[in-house]
């Protein structure tokens, strides 16, 4: 049944994709409730996944790649429906939908997905540490998505080739606050779970985790404090948005977030 969910949410965004390829390539973009309603149905039916494979495992559903992705998916769609109508709910969404369709789609056809129950208690503080950094990575990828959107438009005004999309665009200078205020969400809970992973205990045991971690939260901090002591333009915050969103997904694969076996 939890499957069933996911594959269920990952339709939900498929139509969002194809509206969205379908607008770019007529070059006209109209809002379309209905491609909200899929994403809060995709939303719902990732909920109801995350739930029923927590139930089963008995812990946070992060002992995997598989989990760990699926995750990080509901978790861009959260930020988006937090503050998707402060910036154009409509166009935001039709530009997260598809990089969460992709990654579930990866998810189900690219990824292992052997969960394990385990009965011993699970540490409260790996729980914590787990879920609010994918969290935070949630909060980094729609500052990716919010940065794509900056540079489309700037791209735009640039070679005064505008499509009627342009106008269905928030004004670029809501698209840096955005950007700017998503990143520090995700620093913050980033810093909550760095935390978390410290008071773990036994720190021998999951020092690759917590120095990862550490890596990711120092990037984006400097990048965030040179946005905030403006030594870096708008333009090139979106660029490294852009480009540091890569670099965790790269690393991503690396790091096991809650083991499949009891290491703490």
């Amino acid at each position: 049944m939890e499957r069933l969910f996911l594959i269920l949410s990952t339709f939900c965004f498929l139509f969002g994709f194809a509206y969205t390829m379908h607008s770019l390539g007529a070059r006209v973009y109209r809002p379309s409730r209905g491609n909200f309603f899929a994403i809060l149905g995709g939303f719902s039916c990732q909920t109801a996944f995350l739930y029923l494979r927590g139930e089963r495992i008995g812990r946070c559903p992060l002992t995997s790649l598989f989990e760990v992705i699926v995750f990080l998916a509901w978790a861009m769609v959260l930020f988006y429906l937090l503050i998707g109508s402060a910036y154009r709910l409509s166009l935001l969404g039709a530009f997260t939908s598809p990089l969460v369709f992709v990654f579930q789609f990866i998810a189900l056809l690219a990824l292992k997905d052997s969960p394990v129950r385990i009965d011993l208690t699970p540490n409260p503080w790996m729980e914590l540490h787990a879920a609010i950094s994918i969290i935070a990575y949630g909060a980094f990828a729609l500052a990716c998505v919010a940065g794509v959107m900056y540079l489309t438009q700037e791209r735009q005004l640039k070679s005064h080739h505008i499509h009627s999309i342009f106008y269905r665009l928030p004004p670029i200078r809501d698209l840096a606050v955005a950007n700017g205020r998503l990143i520090l969400a995700g620093f913050g809970l980033l810093t909550v779970g760095i935390f978390a992973g410290l008071m773990i205990g036994g720190l021998h045991t999951h020092a690759v985790k917590i120095a990862w971690s550490i890596g990711v939260w120092l990037l984006y901090g400097i990048i965030f404090a040179l946005h905030k002591g403006h030594r870096l333009s708008a333009r090139r915050v979106a660029w490294l948005s852009v480009a540091a969103f890569s670099a965790v997904l790269v690393t991503l694969s690396g790091i096991t977030f809650i083991t499949a076996a009891p290491s703490y």
